[in-house]
């Protein structure tokens, strides 16, 4: 059974930053591709960035330039850094397991990051 749990949203001003993490047990990390995702107040939940196995990246274009996914494989750990941050970044964050159907409805509790104005 897959654990996901994400850590290290806060409340942030406009143009800082935060790093958020997600710890995954329960599967083979080290050849699973992983994502992030958020959903906003009355928004769906939208994607964010992925990483696969081997490092490749994929960011929605509002995040592009912005936001760097990574990974720690020994430590079964995924990253997102979030830089210059808005108020359009506010949103409860989540981690996924990418490219499985058995993982495709399987999310973690999040971690809310509020960005203010």
């Amino acid at each position: 059974q897959v654990r996901l749990v994400e850590s290290g949203g806060g409340l942030v001003q406009a143009g800082g930053s935060l790093r958020l993490s997600c710890s995954v047990s329960g599967i083979n990390f080290k050849i699973a591709d992983m994502g992030w995702y958020r959903q906003a107040p009355a928004k769906q939940r939208e994607f964010v960035a992925s990483i696969t196995r081997h490092g490749t990246t994929n960011y929605t274009d509002s995040v592009s330039g912005r936001f760097t996914v990574s990974r720690n494989n020994p430590w079964t750990t995924l990253f997102l850094l979030m830089n210059n941050l808005t108020p359009d970044d506010t949103a409860v964050y989540y981690c996924h397991v990418e490219g499985s159907s058995r993982y495709r409805d399987h999310w973690g509790r999040g971690t809310q990051v509020t960005v203010s104005s």
